[in-house]
């Protein structure tokens, strides 16, 4: 049984930086897929970022595109999403969640091929 825990959310002003976490436990392969998505005030939760397990290569929201990357640390499975350049646009409760890549390839954005959900940890971004 899969669990992911997110850290790193907190309060950062415009224009700061933030580097979220995604703690899996449990044995997560190279074949699988960690997505992260958003849920802003008022609005349905989202993609942002994804990273297939095994080639590392990722996909990114238009909104998010240039300044934010996501990365895996595959020895300790920690997945990253580096915020960078932060916007108060970008204020929202950010989760981690895990799928099989022939599931998650063909729509790595997609939150319906995401089985396992962390419990998301908040990001603020006010002056």
């Amino acid at each position: 049984q899969l669990q992911l825990v997110e850290s790193g959310g907190g309060l950062m002003q415009p224009g700061g930086s933030l580097n979220l976490s995604c703690v899996v436990s449990g044995s997560m392969s190279d074949y699988h897929t960690i997505g992260w998505f958003r849920r802003a005030p008022g609005k349905d939760r989202e993609g942002v970022a994804s990273i297939f397990t095994y080639d590392h290569s990722t996909h990114y929201a238009d909104f998010v595109k240039g300044r934010f990357t996501s990365s895996r640390d595959s020895a300790k499975n920690i997945v990253f999403l580096q915020m960078n350049a932060l916007r108060p646009e970008n204020t929202a409760l950010y989760y981690c969640a895990i799928a099989r890549l022939p599931i998650a390839r063909a729509a790595p954005l997609y939150k319906g091929g995401y089985g396992r959900w962390g419990q998301g940890t908040q990001v603020t971004v006010s002056s």
